[in-house]
């Protein structure tokens, strides 16, 4: 989950550094982070989660639901040149067919 975090932060940098330019992170990505952030920690599945594109349950709300796949269209296909291992293990998170249950 803690890599799961980090990819989102990253992909999320990325694509405001792209849009709308400056080091930081404007006040609209900076929503939509702690947005996703707070949806991985309720995340039922969590260490045994497919990547949120694959999951049969949708935990985003539609308008969020539609900026993270705008920001994944836009920055997932470059991820594997510009953070190979983040890029390589979304990928394989993707692969998984099924979510595994939580054993709790």
């Amino acid at each position: 989950m803690a890599r799961e975090r980090e990819t989102v932060a990253v992909i999320i940098r990325l694509y405001c550094r792209k849009h709308h330019g400056g080091e930081g992170i404007c006040g609209e990505c900076q929503q939509l982070h702690e947005y996703s952030r707070e949806r991985l920690v309720h995340c039922p599945f969590q260490q045994g989660k497919t990547s949120c594109g694959q999951c049969a349950v949708h935990c985003y709300n539609l308008t969020m639901r539609e900026k993270i796949r705008e920001v994944m269209r836009e920055i997932g296909p470059t991820m594997i040149w510009r953070h190979p291992f983040m890029g390589l293990f979304h990928i394989i998170d993707g692969l998984r067919k099924k979510p595994l249950k939580n054993k709790v």
